[in-house]
């Protein structure tokens, strides 16, 4: 065994990275990941409503028109604000992503059946050359 792997450290690397990779995203979880372009599409055609999880100043910085803002913290609290929506797609983002997985993970439990989680988040958002607004 050890002589295949001295012989293959190369593949051998290959593989645990492909499969660490493959873990990694079965372990984050958090609802559908969709581009900024997927998500312009279902906010456009489907009425997709967009759920903004950062803090207050982040927020304030610059937000995808027409979303409503719970900060992740007080989303459990205030889901009732959205129950409505349960049967549209709902796109969950943060700055990154890395919190809206949370988030999306909170409004499937809740019941939501079309929950998208925004790869890259408002940072792509914005890398994409995609409006922000501060009102």
């Amino acid at each position: 065994m050890m002589e295949f792997v001295q012989q293959n450290i190369f593949l051998v690397v290959l593989a645990l990275t492909s499969g660490g990779l493959l873990v990694w995203e079965l372990l984050k979880g958090g609802g559908n990941g969709i581009s900024t372009a997927e998500a312009t599409l279902k906010i456009n055609r489907e009425d997709a409503l967009v759920v903004d999880v950062r803090e207050a100043n982040e927020w304030a910085a610059g937000h995808i028109a027409n979303a409503r803002h719970i900060v992740l913290g007080q989303l459990e609290k205030r889901l009732h604000e959205i129950e409505k929506f349960k049967e549209r797609p709902v796109i969950v983002c943060c700055a990154s992503g890395m919190r809206s997985a949370g988030a999306c993970k909170q409004l499937q439990k809740a019941g939501f059946n079309q929950v998208f989680n925004l790869n890259g988040g408002i940072t792509a958002w914005g890398e994409a050359n995609l409006p922000l607004t501060t009102k």
